[in-house]
């Protein structure tokens, strides 16, 4: 080795370490996944089938934190009416929580009945949600059917953008996708999921429904795709007055999705639910024996393999309970879309399951130009209602109460509390195994003395990192060392060069730390995705993890703590003098060991994370590795200053 940048691009060949990180995760998620259908197997009477139903809603609903007070007063205002021939559309904007305003589309069929049946449409991934062009055309199928329908914009599409610029810039900073993957990490922070506010809005138009007098309450539907989709899954799971079904390209087996490479939105991602055993059947399972269309593409990035064996293995609950005709399957020869076929076969469905008695007309229903259907003058609640809250509003107040809950705990019992949870999550699910270091020396690199250390942190996955040493001094004196953790590891020496060769010459030893999926451990990006933004292969790998009830972030600061087994192990340096750097938000691994270990007590941050509620209450923030740093709930139990004022008192000691 010549170079520093040779030192970046090295790539040991005693293991190939690459793979080593997604090979964890999917065994530990593939056995997961079968432990899961044992378990349904298992599933043979009607009162362990109901038995089960109950554990999926406590389990959903726990997973995402609860769901919000449902007890204000709905305030619904009509702010238009748009009539087409055949139909009329009242403007709706209702408040699911004070001052948190939703906006929706009313259908109303000139041809109904007198209490009509309903379907609540929610929307997929479109930046106009329920007044776009391809989601009215849908939505038309079931109004020519006769049926009242409440389109509703999700948090982050239509006029509910939540990082819309008030002034009035052309367009968002972000939306859709975006928007609800920043939410997601800041709810995941606090120990919620951003589904919490997807099911709670909806669950809220159901509440708007009923209150119509031309709606029949025990009559209602849902179906949306793909987020909708999502949302309708969340419906069949969380409110019973749901009466029929038609989750629209999203239904699968997560097994299939993960292994065809998958990634998916924030509020898609239901934390420990694959560690329990539950899967899109349960989903499913939730909802019988009431009817249930799935409605699928065949080409969608949602393997139709999947959902197929989803739909198969599931029948035999409708059949144990006495429905077994009422679950379908209905696929189309397409993309990711919900497609006319699948619309006309959902309104088939819905007028003959919801009884629909109406005799309608063949005139094919025209939709009307998107602005029209706006139901605040702009396009964009937050910026036309004054006082108007965003989700994150909702999600400051519950950081502020988790603040005020560890504030009443005692300094002890809060400590004790803080270490023992840190413990739980760092180690519950770690297979420990023998260090077996290697090292390969390179010499003078850059008046530096260089070599390379690898070693197992747990079973199948190796960590390591470059010991950087002064030439010049006796070989065998015991020097004191820095450990040095930041994002990419040995891959970014360049970076940090002058850092390395000041600390070398003052006459200390530095260990440039890869942790797992770091440096030489990345695994191969996604589809041609940058590894660490969202939707790249960090971001799936740390989602694979959530979903068991785990996280990156506490992989890696289970790393850390084989590290300093590692240097114990090596026994070269002064154990008295051990001190840690870190750089950007990668050095939360090490804070965390902090509250485990009292031996990494030394440590100097640089352009780190001061306070992790400031993280959950940012309007904006560095997306790039945020899930990789992310420990969900921790806000519930500790935030930084608590930790710096434990390693204060560990010195002192």
């Amino acid at each position: 080795m010549n170079s520093v940048r040779e030192l970046e691009s090295y790539v040991c060949t005693l293991h190939d370490t690459r793979d080593q990180l997604k090979s964890h995760v999917f065994a530990r998620s593939d056995a997961a996944f079968a432990e899961g259908d044992q378990a349904r197997d298992r599933l043979l009477s009607p009162e362990v089938v109901r038995r089960r139903q109950s554990e999926i809603q406590q389990a959903f609903i726990r997973s995402i934190g609860g769901l919000p007070d449902a007890g204000s007063s709905l305030n619904a205002s009509t702010t238009g009416v748009v009539r087409a021939r055949g139909y009329v559309v009242e403007k709706v904007v209702f408040e699911s929580s004070p001052d948190h305003y939703v906006t929706a589309n009313l259908y109303l069929p000139d041809q109904r009945e007198e209490s009509s049946a309903a379907v609540l449409f929610l929307s997929g991934h479109e930046l106009a949600a329920k007044h776009d062009p391809y989601y009215q055309r849908v939505i038309l199928h079931f109004v020519q059917a006769g049926l009242i329908v409440l389109a509703v914009d999700p948090l982050g599409q239509g006029e509910r953008l939540g990082f819309y610029d008030p002034a009035g810039a052309d367009g968002p900073s972000m939306w859709g996708t975006q928007e609800h993957q920043q939410y997601g990490i800041q709810c995941h922070l606090l120990g919620d999921s951003v589904a919490r506010y997807f099911v709670h809005d909806a669950m809220r138009a159901v509440d708007y429904l009923c209150e119509r007098p031309e709606v029949d309450p025990a009559r209602i539907g849902v179906t949306g795709n793909s987020g909708g989709g999502t949302q309708t899954a969340m419906m069949m799971i969380c409110d019973e007055r749901m009466a029929a079904a038609a989750p629209a390209t999203f239904i699968m087996n997560r097994q299939t999705f993960m292994h065809a490479g998958g990634v998916q939105d924030a509020e898609q991602v239901w934390p420990g639910l694959s560690g329990l055993g539950y899967d899109h059947e349960d989903w499913l399972l939730a909802f019988a024996p009431k009817p249930l269309m799935v409605l699928a593409t065949e080409y969608d990035f949602f393997p139709i393999e999947g959902t197929r064996r989803t739909v198969d293995r599931c029948k035999r609950f409708w059949e144990m309970l006495g429905r077994s005709e009422d679950i379908w399957l209905v696929t189309d020869a397409s993309t990711h879309r919900y497609t006319d076929r699948l619309a006309e076969a959902a309104a088939s469905f819905f007028v003959s399951q919801l009884k629909v008695k109406v005799t309608v007309g063949d005139v094919k229903l025209a939709s009307i130009e998107s602005q029209r259907l706006w139901c605040s003058p702009s396009g964009q609640v937050l910026r036309d209602q004054k006082g108007a809250r965003s989700v994150l509003d909702l999600i400051t107040d519950r950081c502020d109460q988790w603040a005020t809950a560890r504030a009443r705990i005692p300094i002890e019992s809060r400590r004790a509390r803080m270490r023992q949870w840190m413990h739980e999550k760092v180690y519950a699910a770690r297979k420990p195994c023998a260090l077996n270091p290697r090292v390969i020396q390179h010499g003078d690199v850059g008046g530096l003395q260089v070599d390379y250390r690898l070693w197992w942190s747990q079973q199948g996955v190796m960590n390591s990192g470059y010991v950087f040493r002064p030439i010049a001094g006796d070989d065998d004196a015991r020097l004191p060392l820095t450990v040095a953790v930041w994002r990419d590891g040995t891959r970014r020496l360049q970076e940090h060069w002058s850092w390395i060769r000041n600390t070398c010459e003052s006459g200390r030893a530095v260990m440039v730390l890869n942790v797992s999926g770091v440096g030489p451990h990345e695994p191969h990006p996604i589809y041609g995705k940058p590894p660490h933004a969202y939707f790249g292969v960090m971001h799936k790998l740390a989602d694979d993890l959530i979903w068991l009830g785990d996280s990156l972030a506490a992989m890696r600061t289970f790393d850390v703590l084989r590290c300093l087994e590692v240097i114990k192990w090596f026994d070269e340096w002064q154990h008295e003098d051990l001190r840690f750097y870190t750089a950007g938000r990668e050095g939360l691994y090490v804070q965390f060991a902090s509250t485990i270990d009292d031996s990494v007590r030394d440590l100097t941050a640089v352009q780190g994370v001061d306070r992790l509620a400031d993280w959950a209450t940012a309007k904006q923030f560095e997306e790039e590795g945020a899930m990789s740093v992310l420990l969900p709930g921790i806000l519930q139990v500790l935030d930084l200053p608590e930790l710096q004022e434990l390693r204060t008192a560990n010195l002192r000691q």
